[in-house]
């Protein structure tokens, strides 16, 4: 139920925002809309607003939507009943009658819309400040690129090719931008033993073709992991251990018998037995008690560990010795948010670039089954993490609406550039077959998105 609300939630807000970024731009020129619909088919439910009563839909399908407006080249002749219930004044209104600088502003309103939703998200997240883990390295797996460029435990990553570093979602971050380049990466690190570092990191070596292989662990890059006490912190709501019974508090004494001194004899113990029975001694106050809980199997790479749903509770000064919260001022955050979206596009642009000359894999396409069970992961991991997959997501669309594919908002733009380039408009032959080359495409990629996530599916 969670993931269904997530993900109708999500394309609801996204294609709403995408769509009044046009009706609110077209309202500007004075363009008569005629309906405003979220969603395609069938109405399921519908109103009428404004002075031109627009149709407001809501419709069966909701993989996207659209703005209609009053268009002259739509009211042909045999149309003739339906054009005589315009007014001349109304068919001034008219899209078409619009100079082609104000069709493309309507055309881009939508994607930039989405774009700027996403800067609002990261700008609220930035504001509220980002909790991170530090970038301190633990053990470098050997034969990896990290222990051929000489990376070592104990170094503290501070830069990404110049760029100052504060976690290790930064790290990942700016890793992955760098993983369809050849040109090794410049990393600086700081030691407590050897001082300051600089180390060059192959990253061609990244394996675009499984999706599920985590970037860092490829790479040999591996935090370093706090001796904690296993104290049960968040737990996942549906996650094993909540429907076992363990609460936030509970102490994990024993697993299958074994003494767990630290969080990281537990997680050994739960890794190491998925869809085994685990028998926990748990302290909770004074009391103890044993409860038996099920790891799920969840695939990591290569390997399939189990996993319960539990978190790790910090004492405070253990969290300042491994966590960092980084504070943006509102200007500061609001820059930052601007940056992470133009990086972030430029990246989407970038992949699928790759996509098309075979350097990366186009499993990393996804579709509406991929798409709602993030929704609903995203959601589970509480507001912060929800909010993140909304601006991803928000940015996605807008990339995509901008490609040069005709049925696309990019495709009309393109069209309405060549009209302003050439001084005339291209010919509705023309366009004819632009629109059946664009339908081709946009079904091939859908059909490989669902392919993609029927995959996913099958394999876990």
């Amino acid at each position: 139920m969670l993931t269904a609300l997530s993900f109708i939630f999500t394309l609801g807000l996204l294609v709403t925002i995408h769509e009044y970024g046009h009706y609110i731009v077209a309202r500007w020129f004075n363009v008569k809309v005629l309906r405003f619909s979220v969603g395609f088919g069938k109405a399921i439910w519908q109103t009428k607003f404004g002075k031109d009563q627009t149709e407001l839909t809501i419709a069966a399908i909701p993989l996207g939507g659209y703005v209609k407006m009053l268009d002259e080249r739509e009211l042909t002749q045999a149309e003739g009943a339906v054009k005589s219930k315009y007014s001349e004044a109304d068919l001034s209104r008219s899209f078409n009658r619009l100079a082609v600088g104000k069709r493309m502003a309507i055309v881009l309103a939508g994607p930039i819309a989405n774009l700027l939703l996403a800067i609002l998200f990261y700008w609220i997240l930035f504001s509220f400040g980002v909790v991170g883990l530090k970038p301190q390295l633990g053990e470098v797996a050997p034969a990896t690129p990290a222990a051929m460029a000489g990376f070592s435990s104990g170094d503290t990553i501070t830069k990404v090719n110049h760029a100052s570093v504060n976690s290790w979602q930064e790290v990942r971050w700016a890793l992955l931008s760098e993983s369809t380049s050849d040109i090794p990466v410049r990393v600086e690190v700081t030691n407590i033993e050897t001082g300051l570092k600089n180390y060059h990191l192959n990253v061609s070596a990244i394996n675009q073709e499984d999706t599920k292989l985590d970037l860092l662990l490829q790479l040999g890059l591996n935090p370093q992991q706090p001796s904690v006490t296993p104290i049960i912190g968040e737990l996942s709501p549906s996650g094993v251990a909540s429907l076992a019974g363990i609460k936030s508090g509970d102490r994990i004494l024993k697993a299958n018998n074994e003494i767990t001194d630290t969080w990281l004899d537990l997680v050994t113990i739960i890794r190491a037995n998925p869809n085994q029975k685990v028998s926990l001694l748990v302290a909770r106050g004074e009391l103890e008690r044993t409860i038996e809980v099920i790891p799920a199997a969840v695939e990591q790479g290569a390997q399939v560990v189990g996993k319960i749903g539990a978190g790790v509770y910090f004492p405070p000064e253990q969290k300042e010795q491994y966590y960092v919260t980084t504070h943006y001022s509102t200007f500061e955050s609001l820059v930052k948010a601007s940056k992470k979206t133009w990086e972030t596009s430029i990246f989407s642009l970038k992949m699928m670039g790759n996509m098309l000359l075979g350097n990366v894999s186009w499993k990393m396409m996804s579709g509406p089954v991929t798409i709602a069970n993030y929704a609903g992961q995203s959601a589970n991991l509480g507001i912060k993490t929800f909010i993140g997959f909304l601006a991803l997501m928000s940015i996605s669309i807008g990339v995509i609406n901008l490609l040069p594919i005709p049925v696309l908002d990019g495709g009309h733009f393109m069209y309405y550039m060549i009209e302003f380039l050439t001084g005339k408009p291209v010919s509705e032959s023309a366009m004819m077959v632009g629109q059946k080359i664009g339908l081709t495409l946009i079904a091939g990629m859908m059909m490989l998105a669902f392919y993609n996530d029927i995959n996913r599916f099958i394999t876990g």
